[in-house]
């Protein structure tokens, strides 16, 4: 089952099941006790969601609404890196012991068609195409062994950073300027999705491949990823997981590739699918 959340001209943002090219609008149908897909994963909910639209007819086009990232507002985004063996070794670095871990601003994220920003004060705007994770069940101290239980969802991630300032000045900067955080388009269940460690990953800029990997390539997998957050803040519904980037970010090629306005850069993930997103300079 594919979810997105959205909204449209004249009416509050809702969420809805994808239909073919059409929504079928579960904020309509369930709003009272589930008004947001963040509601129906606190409540367990989503066997009530996937009964409700079983026989139902699409309500609206997703040509006609505006997507919103699948959880506009998480409890946490935390993000990994150096995660992948290709990505370390392309920036020369050790291997590392364990997850290197970083948080990121709900006001940072881009739905899927919405526009990634490239800062004034930096021209050194780079991609990060990734897998992100979505939590379900809540928990502390999560075994990696029940690990998956806990995932509800996947979607498509693209952790875009301003380098410069990430390497001279703080990570947390670096990562944290506002609408550069893509996600999207769509929250997957996990059942839909099946094993994550089997996905493939690629991103394009300007239709050029730039990246492109197996998600059996993550240093820490999800279990792991999962069991070491919740070792040190309990992960609750609607949390937000991106796994990490794997090789051919921009910043490590010779010359660098930076995005600029103008571009359009995608993260497809089979199995999850595309997120695009065009490229604008700040004005």
């Amino acid at each position: 089952m594919k979810i997105a959340s959205f909204s449209r001209s004249g009416q509050k943002a809702s969420y809805g099941v994808v239909s073919g090219d059409g929504l079928i609008d579960m904020g309509s149908r369930l709003g009272t006790q589930l008004p947001t897909l963040r509601a129906v994963l606190e409540a367990g909910a989503l066997g009530e969601v996937a009964a409700a639209a079983r026989d139902a007819q699409p309500d609206v086009e997703l040509a006609n609404v505006m997507l919103l990232p699948p959880i506009p507002n998480p409890d946490k985004i935390v993000c990994a890196g150096k995660n992948y063996r290709g990505h370390v070794a392309e920036g020369g670095a050790k291997l590392p012991e364990f997850p290197s871990l970083f948080l990121r601003l709900a006001n940072t994220l881009v739905p899927h068609g919405g526009n990634l920003v490239r800062s004034k004060l930096s021209g050194d705007f780079d991609y990060e195409g990734e897998l992100a994770l979505i939590i379900g069940k809540p928990g502390r101290h999560i075994l990696a062994a029940d690990a998956l239980s806990h995932v509800a969802g996947y979607s498509c991630f693209n952790d875009a950073t301003i380098r410069d300032v990430q390497f001279k000045h703080s990570l947390a900067a670096g990562k944290n300027f506002h609408a550069t955080g893509g996600f999207g388009p769509y929250f997957v269940t996990a059942d839909e999705v099946g094993d994550p460690t089997q996905l493939h990953l690629v991103t394009r800029l300007n239709g050029e491949q730039v990246q492109h990997t197996q998600t059996d390539d993550l240093i820490f997998d999800i279990p792991t990823l999962i069991a070491y957050t919740s070792g040190f803040t309990p992960l609750v519904a609607g949390d937000v997981i991106a796994t990490g980037t794997p090789e051919g970010v921009g910043f490590a090629r010779k010359p660098p590739l930076w995005m600029k306005g103008g571009d359009v850069i995608e993260v497809e993930i089979s199995g999850v699918g595309t997120l695009r997103n065009p490229v604008i300079d700040e004005t």
